[in-house]
């Protein structure tokens, strides 16, 4: 399989954390969202991907996936090995909905483009675009805090004792609040997923730094 990435794109990110815990053997290809304007503007990307987003899965056959909760239930269907979604209709609705949190409604709303269009439409200055992206943040996590302290199926990881969709969104959006300086004392479960996720190699080996394109 090929991959098409970028180190600080957390849509990327999540897919990189699937394919490391379904042990699937893949090949990067490093799609710049900086360099010359952004590399997923050329013709020779969007032909791949006519969104100009990252990340994009070929397969062995040539297939293209893209939308990364797609391309990780798409994964979790065809490839053996570790579930990334429980097996009761109840545990996957529940795990969707925690994912569906960070990546349709925390996240893109703080995206790359979005916080370019804030400074070109807008005028927006650094510190501005900052409290932009910290309030979107907070009331996201907020709300994930309280739904994970709560419920009786939160374990070690989002749902249960092993990790899987929910944590492979959770973990790349709390990467960036960190970037951000967001204060996370509020959201103390959150945290301490995050930190049972960095034990495992999968985790280990997907994180920005660890990219082959890491600035």
């Amino acid at each position: 399989m090929k991959l098409y990435t970028y180190w600080r794109s957390s849509a990327a990110y999540r897919v990189r954390i699937a394919l490391n815990l379904k042990a699937i053997d893949y090949r990067s290809v490093y799609v710049s969202l900086i360099n010359e304007g952004g590399e997923q503007l050329r013709s020779d990307y969007t032909a791949i991907n006519p969104q100009c987003l990252v990340p994009s899965l070929e397969l062995d056959d040539g297939q293209l996936l893209t939308q990364s909760l797609a391309i990780v239930e798409y994964l979790d269907e065809a490839v053996s090995g570790v579930a990334l979604l429980p097996s009761d209709a109840m545990g996957r609705a529940r795990v969707r909905a925690l994912a569906q949190a960070v990546a349709c409604d925390i996240h893109p709303l703080n995206n790359l483009r979005v916080l370019k269009q804030l400074e070109l439409a807008l005028g927006a200055d650094t510190a501005q675009k900052n409290s932009w992206y910290r309030h979107w943040i907070e009331q996201g996590f907020a709300a994930l805090e309280t739904l994970l302290a709560a419920s009786p199926n939160t374990g070690i990881y989002c749902h249960g004792q092993t990790p899987g969709l929910a944590d492979l969104c959770l973990v790349p959006q709390l990467y960036n609040a960190r970037r951000f300086q967001v204060d996370l004392t509020a959201y103390p479960t959150l945290v301490r997923i995050d930190a049972a996720c960095a034990e495992l190699e999968a985790f280990v080996q997907a994180a920005p730094e660890a990219q082959g394109d890491a600035q």
